[in-house]
C-alpha cells in the first residue's frame, strides 16, 4: 500500500544560510531550467529514473512523475548571507556561471537579497562581514531567525519551505555537555555557550518552525542530541553532512570496486586546490579539520579494514586541501592510489579530476531540498538516512555506521521512494531458473 503523503500544493520556499557560489549556482540553475536556458544535469530528481516491478515491465518512470515533488515553478528562494549582495552580483564575482546566462535572469536574481546573518568569527576565521545580525544573546539571534523565516513565509505567500545549509565550514568541535539535550543548549543560547556555532542556530530556528534542516558543510550542527531530540520531538526531518561533490564522490565510486574485486589497498593520497571562498576558508587549520575528518571517514567505512585485514589493514590514507586563488571554483584534485593484487604485486591508478565545485554541488541541493519536503509530507522525522548518497558524512542513528557506498547508498534511496508508494523493493532476488531434464 502506498504511504500516505501531503499533496505537494502551493509553493516551496528553499532558504540558504550562506547566499555565496554553491547557493547562487543553484537558484540561477533552477531559473535557468524554468526558463528552458539549460537542462537539469546532475540533479538525480529531475533527471534521475526509477525501475519498478520485474524488469520484463519495462516501467521505468522519471523519479518526479513517480513520487509527488515539488516542482521548479513552485520554488521560491532565499538566504541569508554577510555580505549584503544580491544573488546576481554575487553569482557574477563568484565566477562559476558565464555572465550571458547570468543576463538573462538578471532581474529575477537581483530580486534575491541576503538578509543578515548570524556570524561568529570564532567559527570562520578567515571571513569578514558587516551584514551580521546583533543580539543581546544566542537565544535573541535565534529568535531573530524565526522571524524572518515567518516573514518569508507571509510576503511570498508560501505552503512550506526547507533550509539548506549552504554556508562555510565552521572550525572543528567535538560535542559537549551543551548539546546533549535539549534543555541544555536552549540555556546555552541564553548564557551565549562557546560551544554553540551559528549553523546550530540557524538548525534549531528552523527545526522551531517545523522546517525541515539539511547541512551542508562537516560541521557538527544537527548532529548533537539536543536538535536530534528536538527534531523527533517536532517531527521534523534532518539529514546531513557536507555535499558529496569532488574527490570524495570518485572515492565512494572507485573504493567499493576495489573491495568488490578484493583488490588490496596500500595507501590513498588525495590533494586539491581550491581559490573560492571555500578554499580560502579551509586555509583556517580549525575549518580544515572539520573538512579532514569529513573527507577521511569514507574509505575505512567502504573497505572494512578489522573484517579484511589481509586487503586494507594498515593502509596510508591523507588528505590535503590547499588554497590557491588563481583557480577560484575550478577546483582540482590529484590522487594516488597504490593498489596489489594477485600474490600481493603492486599497481597504481592515478586520477586527476578537473571539476567545478559549485556546479557540482548545486543539484545537490536542489535534491536535497525537495527530498527533504517530501520526507517532512510523508511523516518522516529525524535522521533521514535513505538521503546518505548526497553527503561525505551522512548521519544515522546512534550505534548505527554509516554506508558510504554510492551505489547502495542509491540502492537505499530509490527503495525508500519504492516503499513510499507502495512499490515492491528491488532486491534482485526472485530470479527464475531453468533447468534441461
Amino acid at each position: 500500500m502506498p504511504h500516505e503523503i501531503e499533496p505537494a500544493r502551493g509553493k516551496l520556499g528553499i532558504l540558504t544560510p550562506g547566499l555565496g557560489a554553491v547557493a547562487t549556482t543553484f537558484i540561477a540553475g533552477c531559473l535557468a531550467v524554468r526558463n528552458n536556458i539549460a537542462k537539469p544535469i546532475g540533479s538525480l530528481t529531475q533527471m534521475g529514473t526509477i525501475r519498478l516491478g520485474k524488469r520484463t515491465e519495462n516501467r521505468v518512470p522519471l523519479i518526479k512523475d513517480f513520487v509527488p515533488l515539488a516542482g521548479l515553478d513552485d520554488l521560491v528562494f532565499g538566504g541569508w548571507d554577510i555580505i549584503p549582495e544580491n544573488a546576481y552580483d554575487t553569482a557574477r564575482k563568484s565566477g562559476v556561471l558565464d555572465g550571458q546566462t547570468l543576463d538573462l535572469l538578471k532581474d529575477e536574481l537581483r530580486a534575491i537579497q541576503p538578509m543578515k546573518a548570524v556570524f561568529d568569527q570564532d567559527f570562520v576565521k578567515n571571513l569578514n562581514g558587516s551584514h551580521i545580525k546583533s543580539g543581546k544573546n544566542k537565544q535573541d539571534l535565534a529568535d531573530q531567525l524565526r522571524r524572518d523565516i515567518q516573514t518569508f513565509k507571509t510576503d511570498n505567500d508560501l505552503d512550506r519551505m526547507v533550509m539548506v545549509w549552504c554556508g562555510s565550514t565552521e572550525a572543528f568541535i567535538e560535542a559537549g555537555p551543551v548539546h546533549q539535550s535539549l534543555e541544555a543548549f536552549e540555556e546555552g543560547l541564553k548564557t551565549n555557550a562557546p560551544g554553540i556555532s551559528p549553523s546550530m542556530i540557524y538548525a534549531y530556528a528552523a527545526l522551531k518552525e517545523g522546517i525541515p534542516f539539511a547541512n551542508g558543510a562537516p560541521n557538527l550542527t544537527v548532529d548533537i542530541p539536543a536538535l536530534q531530540e528536538l527534531a523527533y520531538s517536532a517531527r521534523v526531518p534532518v539529514s546531513g553532512k557536507d555535499f558529496k561533490t569532488g574527490q570524495t564522490l570518485l572515492k565512494t565510486i572507485l573504493a567499493p570496486g576495489l573491495k568488490a574485486r578484493m583488490l588490496g589497498l596500500a595507501g590513498w593520497y588525495s590533494t586539491n586546490i581550491l581559490g573560492n571562498k571555500d578554499g580560502e576558508v579551509l586555509d583556517d587549520p580549525e575549518s580544515f579539520k572539520s573538512k579532514e575528518m569529513s573527507k577521511l571517514g569514507a574509505l575505512d567505512y567502504i573497505l572494512q579494514p578489522e573484517i579484511y585485514p589481509d586487503l586494507y589493514k594498515d593502509y596510508h590514507h591523507k588528505v590535503r586541501i590547499d588554497y590557491y586563488p588563481p583557480r577560484g571554483d575550478n577546483k582540482e584534485g590529484w590522487d594516488n592510489i597504490d593498489i596489489c593484487g594477485w600474490l600481493g604485486y603492486p599497481m597504481q591508478i592515478k586520477v586527476n579530476f578537473l571539476c567545478r565545485d559549485s556546479i557540482l554541488a548545486a543539484p545537490l541541493v536542489l535534491d536535497i531540498a525537495l527530498f527533504m519536503d517530501l520526507a517532512k509530507r510523508s511523516e518522516m522525522y529525524g535522521i533521514q538516512e535513505w538521503l546518505s548518497f548526497y553527503y561525505k558524512c551522512p548521519m544515522v542513528a546512534e550505534n548505527l555506521y554509516p554506508e558510504h557506498d554510492l551505489f547502495i547508498q542509491q540502492t537505499k534511496l530509490k527503495n525508500t521512494l519504492r516503499h513510499l508508494m507502495g512499490e515492491d523493493l528491488i532486491t534482485h532476488l526472485g530470479l527464475e531458473y531453468y533447468y534441461e531434464n
